[in-house]
């Protein structure tokens, strides 16, 4: 399936077990070998659980979606090909003031027509601004999932095991963290892109 272009308006969603858990709309920074970029402000379409999913829904796939408008935040998706994680930069809404950095380990990304599918893995990691301290986050809920089967000990070893990955290369000063993204900022004429037609539509894949 062919690259996207700057500027390309596609949607990123999450897919799990065949059923859709989220859709994001969001504009293209850059699509090349080495690095996958996205980006969405505050203000961005998309669709969601009506409540904040637990791992009890994770395993019985069940869910009933809203629209919703990402709020708080400007998003700077960072993602290189295969990774099983995505580092978000993410600022103050509408401001160059940037709140913090942040890992979403993920199952990596799968080209789709209309964009690109994923699903979180439920735990994260929160990195400070100034990249001076990291925590984990959600770990409950990530450990109820494997107590639950959500995960077998093998995939939530793996998981874990690419969170250490992804702090080591922070912690070694490696890319994404040392390439200046902080001070990125998207061109003014970029609107925000509404949901594709077809967003929804699981045959694409």
């Amino acid at each position: 399936m062919h690259g996207w272009k700057r500027g390309d308006a596609i949607v990123l969603r999450g897919i799990w077990r065949h059923r859709l858990w989220w859709a994001c709309s969001a504009t293209i920074v850059q699509d090349t070998p080495n690095l996958l970029a996205l980006y969405w402000p505050a203000g961005t379409p998309n669709i969601g659980p009506a409540t904040r999913p637990t791992p009890y829904d994770l395993l019985t796939n069940e869910i009933h979606l809203v629209a919703r408008r990402w709020v708080d935040t400007d998003v700077l998706m960072l993602v290189a090909p295969g990774a099983a994680h995505a580092v978000y930069v993410m600022w103050e809404a509408g401001q160059t003031k940037l709140r913090c950095w942040y890992i979403d380990l993920q199952e990596p990304l799968r080209r789709t027509p209309l964009g690109f599918d994923t699903m979180d893995h439920l735990l994260d990691i929160v990195i400070r601004a100034d990249q001076s301290e990291w925590r984990w986050k959600d770990e409950d809920e990530f450990e109820e999932a494997v107590r639950l089967g959500v995960y077998s000990q093998e995939e939530a070893r793996a998981i874990r095991a690419e969170g250490w990955r992804v702090i080591g290369l922070l912690q070694a000063g490696r890319p994404p963290f040392c390439d200046g993204w902080e001070r990125w900022s998207p061109p003014i004429e970029w609107d925000i892109p509404g949901l594709p037609e077809g967003w929804d539509n699981m045959s694409r894949d």
